[in-house]
């Protein structure tokens, strides 16, 4: 009987000391991917490493001078949830009601999609409209949404935009890694009738799929218990879960067209998840892979055929 006791003891202190490990890891990680701040572990990942000729066009192109000179007025909106939220407006050279609104990555800044907006607007004769999303830049915010609640803070700018510019505007969305994932999840929702497309560029399935992959890749550790768990504190302290967040079931609902772009080399984001999202939608659809592009990359690699699909995308949908 003695032996018994010890023995239940022994597995209840035992499953308990799993728990509270567990809960601890959970924590460690909410802290270390979600909530607001440095996040000194993507420094030096090989994943995300990319060509000499792409980090140089990052860190030094013209499109950063480029950027900074143009007159970008700044708006202010109250999100759904009471947040301050920041986004930045340019008028194209010419009289337009052609706009691209734009969606950054994880920890990127709305002028960062300078890199594209160069193009839309010296090219294409777009206005340009890129928010800083909840979290980033100078919106508030003191966790990551990685595209969930972003898909409505992209939604509620889209009606101020039609607010102020008018009625006639033609909307394309334009989303990149985080950012498409955040389109990409807007499609699901019901948009207004002025977005005629949406170009996600190397999106992602799920926050779950995501975290899935590189919790193996990054740290060796089986998705379960930790995923669960970290899921559910992340629904306790941002409100939504890895499960919920997904592009995937989104896309399935969408009622407008989608170019998926992803690298043919991308180890951050699976090339595959892309051509899971491309499966999953029911209306007109591309894909187009870059061969040996990592993530984010084809931009820079492809530069020439990254353009000119993109060009002919929205030229086939705005007039």
């Amino acid at each position: 009987m003695l032996k018994k006791r010890k023995f239940y003891w022994f597995i209840t202190v035992f499953v308990l000391a799993l728990f509270v490990a567990n809960y601890t890891i959970g924590h460690y990680f909410y802290s270390l991917v979600i909530e607001r701040g440095p996040k000194d572990f993507l420094k030096g990942n090989k994943d995300l490493e990319v060509s000499a000729e792409t980090l140089e066009h990052f860190l030094e192109g013209d499109w950063i001078a480029w950027t900074k000179e143009q007159p970008f007025e700044e708006w202010h909106m109250t999100s759904f949830d009471g947040l301050e939220l920041i986004g930045y407006y340019l008028k194209a050279k010419e009289p337009s009601n052609k706009t691209v609104v734009f969606a950054h990555g994880y920890l990127g800044r709305a002028f960062d999609m300078g890199l594209f907006g160069q193009y839309y607007y010296e090219h294409l004769g777009f206005n340009l409209f890129t928010p800083d999303l909840r979290g980033h830049g100078k919106s508030e915010g003191e966790y990551y949404g990685f595209g969930w609640h972003d898909r409505l803070d992209l939604i509620d700018w889209i009606e101020l935009l039609i607010e102020k510019e008018g009625e006639n505007q033609e909307i394309i969305l334009h989303g990149l890694s985080m950012g498409a994932a955040a389109v990409l999840m807007a499609s699901g929702e019901q948009l207004p009738e002025q977005v005629k497309g949406i170009i996600a560029d190397s999106a992602y399935t799920s926050v779950y799929d995501l975290f899935a992959y590189q919790i193996k890749r990054m740290f060796h550790l089986p998705p379960f218990p930790f995923l669960p768990t970290t899921s559910v504190i992340t629904k306790q302290r941002a409100n939504y879960t890895f499960e919920e967040a997904s592009a995937l079931e989104q896309v399935k609902k969408a009622t407008v067209p989608v170019l998926l772009i992803h690298g043919g080399g991308d180890t951050f984001v699976p090339t595959e998840m892309s051509q899971e999202l491309y499966d999953a939608i029911a209306v007109e659809k591309e894909i187009v892979i870059f061969p040996e592009a990592n993530h984010g990359e084809a931009v820079v690699m492809h530069r020439e055929k990254f353009l000119k699909t993109i060009t002919a995308f929205v030229e086939k949908l705005i007039s």
